[in-house]
């Protein structure tokens, strides 16, 4: 008896069920109000798209050319900076250093320059000419010996072979004389120009080691590129910064005066938006803020 009436209920009952949830579910749906009213273009044709705040030099991302500890920073968030400012310092100790080696080497080679280009010392010139007195008295001596032996007039009194030594001995005394004399000249004449020449190309290449030396400190200063405001200091003093392109900026800087907007627009109403034509920007959420643009560039 259950199942002569119950089950015929029990379908009769889902069927019921289901007729009424398609009839709910299939009434349309009251659209709910909006929380904040959408913006209203004052022009009678526009093309809207969602924008983006941005610098007008584009947001630039300030590395470091070489990895590094950094040992100070010098600006933070929101200051302004110019171009050339130091925005943050990597350890540069060893450099130092060696850039220190580099140019006492320089000062060396200055002072050997310094030191041809004033030679003749003074202290030098009476030595060289009392030497070429001793020889001039040297050969004065030789002669007269010589003289002394040639005029003995019995060849028997006079051995050949000391006349000749005699004579030998003058020639001799001459040319130290005239060594003596050449020496004088040399000391007088001071440095040798290719001497000099070798010696200002030494402080040339000192120069230029300085100046290798001095480039590599001052890459240890990550500067300013451009005049505008510093963005995010995402570094700090003693962190590690890495050298290349990095997923999270060690520092970010751009130009804010003025800023940008970039706005996305759909490709099927791109052909739509014209160069120089007027636009409105408002900030999301609230539609009273708003502000006139002027069209920059396209970006496709």
């Amino acid at each position: 008896m259950i199942r002569t009436y119950l089950v015929p209920l029990l379908a009769i009952a889902g069927m019921i069920f289901a007729v009424a949830t398609v009839i709910r579910t299939s009434r349309p749906q009251v659209a709910a109000p909006p929380v904040i009213q959408p913006p209203s273009a004052p022009f009678a044709a526009f093309v809207a798209g969602s924008g983006l705040v941005e610098s007008a030099s584009q947001n630039i991302a300030a590395g470091t050319p070489v990895p590094g500890v950094v040992t100070a920073v010098d600006v933070r968030v929101g200051q302004h900076v110019k171009a050339g400012d130091p925005l943050f310092r990597i350890d540069d100790r060893e450099l130092r250093a060696d850039l220190e080696v580099r140019r006492a080497a320089l000062a060396v080679a200055r002072q050997q320059v310094e030191r041809l280009h004033r030679q003749p010392r003074p202290e030098e010139i009476p030595t060289f000419e009392a030497r070429v007195r001793e020889a001039e008295a040297a050969l004065d001596d030789e002669k007269a010996q010589l003289a002394i032996w040639e005029k003995v007039i019995d060849p028997r009194a006079v051995s050949e072979t000391e006349l000749v030594r005699k004579r030998f001995a003058v020639r001799t005394a001459q040319a130290r004389l005239l060594a003596a004399r050449a020496q004088l000249d040399l000391v007088k004449a001071g440095a040798w120009e290719p001497d000099l020449a070798v010696a200002r190309s030494q402080v040339g290449s000192a120069q230029a080691a300085v100046d290798a030396a001095s480039t590599e400190v001052e890459r240890r200063v990550v500067r300013a590129p451009i005049e505008g405001r510093v963005l995010q200091v995402n570094i700090r003093v003693g962190e590690f910064a890495a050298a290349g392109p990095l997923l999270t900026p060690l520092m970010l800087l751009g130009s804010v005066d003025p800023l940008h907007v970039r706005v996305d627009v759909d490709e099927h109403e791109a052909w739509r938006v014209k160069p120089g034509a007027k636009a409105v920007v408002f900030v999301r959420g609230n539609r009273e803020l708003r502000a006139p643009a002027t069209f920059v560039r396209f970006e496709p």
